[in-house]
């Protein structure tokens, strides 16, 4: 009989649901295990493959932990505010709410397919006021504790979606990674989160956790912690001081020029009357530019002189003073010195620009008068440096900086790559900033009683380079917390990053309502066992994860300095070699497949086409071979039909007992348990699939030859180890064996027969003169004269050394017999 996924599948999810299979008992924290996904965004496009590969194998995950005894907890939600959504609205019409809540409704209804184990109480979506109110009193937290602040800054400006976008959300050819619009720069008034005051813990904790040492790498980078100073140049008839960060504060007499930022708010008090057309048309084009455009190693060096000087507070020379787009505000103080013989960008600037290079760092092994023909970057003696002139250039950093402090022209200092986390958007579809601005008492925070400021529904979805939000009288005008008077409301939204860096907590009771979090749930739960998701988010959501974790650990809400403990990500399924994209036409719909074969059958398959971690390619012809084997296990509990009922099992049998078909069976079922058992903890299902696959052929052989207690220790086992693959088949097949019950209710643990795994005889080589000329299957450390015995007895082995001479044996134990004779 055929096995009906279409008829099979719905009986056992209602099953589940009716049997409440998946309801985890939250008060018991004894063996806890939460495992996450990455929750959606519910944009208008249907589950695609990419969100199978996430949710499938994350919940196979998920189902093993729990049939191993743990207290499982798996949740679900939506992702809910974003651009997509309120562009869709700009386009057609529709609200960002109902196009919302519909998407989410078709996703509800695709992820049951799926056949997961979420808790279906714990389902939040981030756009619901009762979720977004907290976004809200974070933002009053951190607020209170001078870590949301506002601030006039250049940020990247989508020329199509009309919003700011963070850095890490521009492309690498500067372009918008939602729409593919250009982005420019654009000098707006911003509200952060200082993620800058956590720089040292997020780096520091990452040795706490198991996640991809790639992730760890990333955002240690992304911190980016340098040691150095930072140093005062004032500017020559001028109270202006220019302060520059350094990890190089021994080459300090090298510098011959310093460079600002294009966007720096010096430029524009620095530039002499006769520069200003040039340099104005220079900040002009590098608005145009990206971060990363403008710090590739590649692009060729820009600038203009500004016709201002500096004094180089180290030897008192005047050095002019220039602007340069390699050179970011938002890095370090938006300026440097310039020492084009130990830094290649500098070098290179130097070069284009005819400016002075001079050598004060020499390397060993040159001499003091060779030519400079790139720049020296490494460790050497300090030469044409006054009093620290012979030092080596390591000790010199020190010995500068001391002086500098005495001098009082600059001081020891850490920098850091990483910037503040910006997150006001100009958009709707996102959370409401509580804070009103009044004439009388200027910014004032919304006070937590009067949470949540909620999104009005009549909004007009216009894009004019603002919040819809402005235009809408009834939400802007409202009245000052403080005195009373009449105030406006902040137009701006947060980041949907903020909706995802604490959304985790929120999911053990996204009903409470005396709190963010429900704490007496989050001591026990909290921090999440397995997080699985994608690369794309190892410098964006989970750093700001950790950065509003760790804050919340600072004001009492939690009590772990981390959210994830261990982190998996997803590898990328391919269709023939290429990734899937809807511009190449190659997007594999998962509808028509799970319509034919099943969702178990899809889900093995994805599992099956190779690492996790690393993906596979789609093929059609391999999906039927994945079929083929479901369809053989289905076949073999029909031929058992009742088995269970009727013919108990031992928990364990002796081998000596066994037949040789039955020690066959007995081994190999207790080989493949242990393999899959290590296979599945480590999330290599491809290879727990295989070694199921190569179980299945065994039994094919063999089971029917043994007896029906061995068989029900096997059928038990199978169905068991099929359980968190395609858990719906699993289920079916146990029920057709006899189990009343869910194989995830009361479910069965059973660990391999160490005395099964252990080898009691060998295949021994046998060679003569060395060529092969057959095999003995020996008992384990048999000695040389028993295994050459052995062969000699053997019809086809012994011919070949029957009546020869025997010059020599050669025997290497449990391996081969290799017999010299005299060759005639």
């Amino acid at each position: 009989m055929k096995y009906q996924a279409s008829e099979i599948e719905p009986k056992w999810q209602k099953y589940w649901d009716e049997h409440g299979v998946y309801k985890t008992d939250l008060n018991d924290p004894a063996k806890k295990l939460y495992s996450l996904v990455m929750f959606i965004y519910p944009s208008g496009a249907k589950l695609h493959c990419g969100h199978w590969y996430n949710y499938g194998p994350a919940d196979t995950w998920a189902r093993f932990r729990k049939l191993m005894g743990y207290n499982v907890y798996e949740p679900f939600g939506y992702d809910a505010f974003g651009l997509p959504a309120e562009n869709y609205a700009i386009k057609t019409g529709v609200h960002p709410l109902d196009s919302t809540l519909k998407n989410i409704e078709d996703i509800r209804a695709q992820l049951k397919r799926i056949g997961c184990m979420y808790d279906s109480n714990s389902e939040l979506m981030t756009c619901d006021p009762e979720y977004y109110k907290w976004n809200q009193w974070l933002f009053l937290q951190l607020y209170k504790k001078g870590l949301a602040y506002r601030k006039k800054s250049p940020v990247n400006w989508c020329t199509s979606c009309q919003t700011v976008l963070a850095n890490e959300q521009v492309l690498g050819d500067g372009s918008c990674e939602r729409c593919g619009s250009p982005v420019i720069q654009k000098n707006l008034v911003q509200w952060f989160f200082k993620t800058t005051a956590y720089a040292d813990r997020l780096l520091e904790d990452l040795d706490l956790i198991d996640w991809p040492e790639e992730t760890k790498t990333k955002q240690r980078n992304w911190i980016g912690r340098s040691v150095g100073a930072e140093v005062e140049f004032k500017v020559e008839g001028s109270e202006e001081v220019i302060k520059v960060f350094t990890t190089r504060p021994d080459t300090l007499f090298g510098v011959t020029y310093v460079t600002l930022a294009p966007e720096h708010p010096l430029v524009a008090k620095l530039t002499k009357p006769e520069y200003k057309s040039s340099v104005e048309k220079y900040v002009e084009q590098t608005a145009y530019l990206t971060d990363i455009d403008r710090q590739s190693t590649t692009k060729e060096k820009s600038g203009v002189f500004t016709g201002s000087y500096a004094v180089n507070p180290i030897n008192g020379e005047s050095v002019p003073v220039w602007i340069g787009d390699y050179v970011l505000v938002t890095y370090g103080t938006g300026c440097v010195m310039a020492v084009p013989g130990h830094d290649e960008r500098d070098f290179e600037f130097a070069k284009k620009f005819n400016l002075s290079i001079r050598k004060v760092i020499l390397q060993e092994g040159t001499n003091l008068e060779d030519e400079l023909a790139e720049a020296f970057t490494e460790a050497g003696t300090m030469v044409n440096s006054g009093k620290f002139t012979g030092l080596n250039s390591i000790a010199g950093k020190e010995a500068v900086i001391k002086e500098l402090e005495k001098t009082g022209n600059g001081c020891a200092k850490v920098n850091y790559r990483l910037r503040d986390w910006l997150i006001s958007r100009q958009r709707y579809w996102g959370t409401p900033i509580p804070v009103v601005y009044c004439n009388t008492c200027g910014e004032v925070p919304v006070p937590e009683e009067q949470l949540p400021v909620t999104l009005p529904y009549d909004v007009e979805f216009k894009l004019q380079g603002d919040s819809p939000l402005r235009r809408h009288a009834g939400f802007m005008n409202t009245t000052c917390p403080k005195c009373g008077g009449p105030a406006e409301r902040d137009p701006d939204t947060m980041d949907t990053f903020v909706d995802s860096s604490w959304y985790y907590l929120r999911y053990l009771n996204p009903k409470f309502k005396d709190g963010m979090i429900d704490t007496s749930l989050t001591d026990k739960w909290s921090p999440v066992d397995m997080y699985i998701g994608g690369r794309e988010h190892s410098v964006m959501h989970l750093l700001y994860a950790r950065f509003v974790h760790k804050f919340l650990m600072d004001i009492g809400l939690v009590k772990t300095p981390e959210p994830f403990m261990r982190l998996v990500h997803q590898g990328t399924i391919t269709n023939q070699g290429a990734k899937m994209s809807k511009s190449k036409g190659n997007v594999v719909n998962p509808e028509p497949y799970i319509d034919k074969y099943g969702s178990d059958v899809f889900r093995l398959y994805l599992m099956f086409m190779g690492p996790y971690e690393l993906g596979g390619d789609w093929s059609d012809s391999g999906i039927t071979g994945t079929e083929r084997f479901a369809q053989r296990l289905y076949d073999m509990a029909q031929t058992y039909a009742g088995w269970f009922t009727k013919h108990k099992s031992e928990e364990k049998y002796d081998l000596a007992d066994l037949s040789g078909e039955e020690k066959s069976v007995y081994r190999y079922v207790n080989k493949t348990l242990a393999k899959y058992q290590h296979e599945m903890e480590h999330l290599k299902f491809n290879t727990a699939i295989a070694s199921m696959m190569e179980l299945s052929n065994e039994l094919g052989k063999n089971l029917a030859a043994c007896r029906p207690g061995i068989q029900t220790y096997t059928l038990l086992r199978v169905a068991s180890m099929l359980a968190p693959l395609a858990p719906h088949l699993a289920e079916e097949i146990a029920s057709i064996l006899g189990r009343e019950k869910s194989l995830f209710e009361e479910p069965d643990q059973f660990t391999p027969d160490p005395e099964a795994l252990t080898v009691d005889s060998v295949t021994i080589a046998v060679q003569v003169s060395g060529k092969m000329r057959g095999t003995v299957d020996m008992p384990v450390d048999s000695d040389q004269e028993s295994v050459f015995d052995a062969a000699k007895n053997d019809p086809k082995t012994g011919k070949f050394i029957e009546g020869k001479e025997i010059i020599k044996v050669i025997f290497v134990k449990n391996k081969i017999l290799n017999v010299i004779v005299k060759q005639a």
